[in-house]
């Protein structure tokens, strides 16, 4: 029997975990990316800093939305080593004179947040109602099944599905909390694709789809030598089973007709001959490859997050470090505002294309510390700092000013700034210029009513062929766009891989 043919455009995670699985079903696979090695935007960038060449995560930093059976299937889990702090997490907002502790235990937390915020709600019912939602998503991830309203009522009753779904994150928020602070913290996850507001429609969904990951038990955590450990891996592992990999190689044309892809490569230009295509791409390049634009213009693209990689010649010295062993690598969050108002002006503030930079919070993945856990031994340390809230204008070449006062807020919880040797900050314009990322958003299009949880598809029949581009039978996409979002997850992309597995097999 003739093994089918199967074109995957975009070497990212998630074109790389559906090649894996598409390979594994004794599918011929090819996979090409125009860059010029694979990874998408899990990969690494190189600074010589004072002679030494040194690797940094260019554009994603930490692993944590991408499932355990995933992580296991694909063969990633015997060839890496991992680390999650248990520590936790250090919350900074401007008036508090000492951080407060995110505990995993949602008993001590309560505790917490009600000494320290004066929360009077009900944090463990927030974490006990999101857990259920959690597991309904996980169950849907390993079995493939797209989402869909009416599971979700079936498993979750309509008061939970109106809560965490379809619901905004202002009415789940108040629902279980009472603390300003505590608000804004659980609300960062609202933002973290684009200027979304705690009043849109869908907005609760992003609260639990971004703890929805099982690889660590809804945490996150870091991989060793780098996160782009993952992909170069997974990319080694597919060559060595057999997928053809071109790198260096833009697509030209697609004739969805004679099922035929023209593209350039290093060897010149080729005609491919498929069975299926696959966009594992932003959805702006797969509608443009079909010559979509009216649905194009009509998707939220608009990104906001920024990021600023900063090196020291020594270990940071925090001045929040406890006397637990993984205290430098605990995640850190610094807001620049005290009220949920406040979040919500500054983060709808980057709508207005006069506006540059309105200061909303950091989070901070200690890179560095995490690698000394894992006796990984770096010439310097290291921490990737993501930034709220940025417009699509300039730069960070552009935004000195922005940066020094970045690390102005950030030097204030360091005791040795002064080891701080360099640093490089990144905005949505060069998020979009370096990955391709549409509006510069790191999820691919904004996570907002209308194109998240089962809108999040670009299929003209998603009750029955989810991840179907359009109404084109044998074209795909699984690129961030795609339910449930991107994040280096590889979720879309083996969701897709089973989809088109049962087409080829019909």
């Amino acid at each position: 029997m003739k093994k089918s043919e199967i074109l995957v455009v975009g070497a990212g995670i998630n074109g790389l975990v559906a090649a894996n699985y598409l390979n594994k079903s004794g599918a011929n696979v090819t996979l090409i990316d125009q860059s010029e090695r694979v990874g998408g935007a899990c990969i690494s960038e190189v600074a010589q800093i004072n002679g030494v060449n040194f690797h940094y995560a260019l554009g994603a930093s930490v692993l944590g939305l991408m499932q355990d059976f995933i992580f296991e299937e694909t063969g990633l889990s015997s060839v890496l080593d991992t680390f999650v702090p248990t520590h936790p997490k250090l919350v900074h907002f401007p008036d508090d004179a000492h951080a407060t502790m995110i505990y995993r235990d949602a008993a001590e937390l309560d505790l917490e947040l009600a000494k320290k915020w004066g929360e009077r709600g009900d944090v463990r019912a927030f974490r006990e109602d999101e857990n259920k939602v959690i597991q309904y998503l996980q169950k849907g991830y390993r079995d493939a099944r797209p989402p869909s309203l009416s599971s979700a009522k079936a498993i979750l009753g309509d008061e939970l599905t109106k809560l965490w779904i379809t619901g905004s994150a202002r009415e789940l928020l108040n629902h279980y909390l009472t603390s300003e602070k505590s608000k804004m913290y659980m609300a960062m996850t609202i933002s973290e694709s684009g200027p979304v507001s705690l009043d849109e429609p869908y907005s609760a969904f992003t609260l639990p789809v971004m703890d929805s990951g099982s690889v660590f038990d809804g945490y996150y955590g870091f991989v060793k030598g780098g996160i782009w450990k993952l992909t170069e891996k997974l990319g080694e592992i597919n060559r060595t089973q057999g997928v053809v990999i071109q790198t260096s190689s833009k697509l030209l044309e697609v004739d969805l007709e004679k099922n035929h892809a023209i593209f350039i490569s290093p060897e010149g230009e080729k005609k491919h001959k498929y069975d299926v295509i696959i966009f594992a791409t932003d959805p702006k390049t797969a509608l443009g490859m079909i010559s979509d634009q009216k649905l194009h213009t009509e998707k939220k693209y608009i990104g906001s997050s920024g990021k600023l990689n900063v090196v020291f010649k020594n270990p940071i010295q925090w001045k929040d470090a406890t006397n637990l062993p993984d205290t430098d690598a605990a995640f850190r969050f610094l807001f620049s505002v005290n009220s949920i108002e406040s979040f919500e002006k500054s983060t709808l503030s980057v709508l207005d294309q006069n506006k540059n930079y309105d200061p909303g919070y950091m989070q901070i993945y200690c890179e560095g510390g995490a690698m000394r856990m894992m006796n990984c031994n770096e010439p310097y340390d290291r921490i990737a700092v993501f930034m709220k809230n940025f417009s699509l204008n300039n730069s960070g070449a552009d935004l000195q000013s922005v940066k020094e006062d970045a690390l102005k807020k950030l030097f204030e919880y360091i005791k040795n700034p002064e080891d701080c040797i360099w640093t490089r900050l990144l905005t949505p314009r060069d998020l979009k210029d370096i990955f391709h990322f549409p509006g510069g958003n790191i999820d691919h299009t904004v996570l907002t009513g209308g194109q998240t949880f089962s809108d999040r598809n670009f299929s003209s029949d998603p009750e029955n062929h989810f991840y179907r581009l359009l109404d084109n039978e044998n074209a795909f996409i699984c690129g961030a766009g795609t339910y449930p979002c991107g994040s280096i997850a590889g979720t879309p992309g083996y969701m897709c891989s089973q989809e088109v597995i049962k087409y080829i097999n019909l």
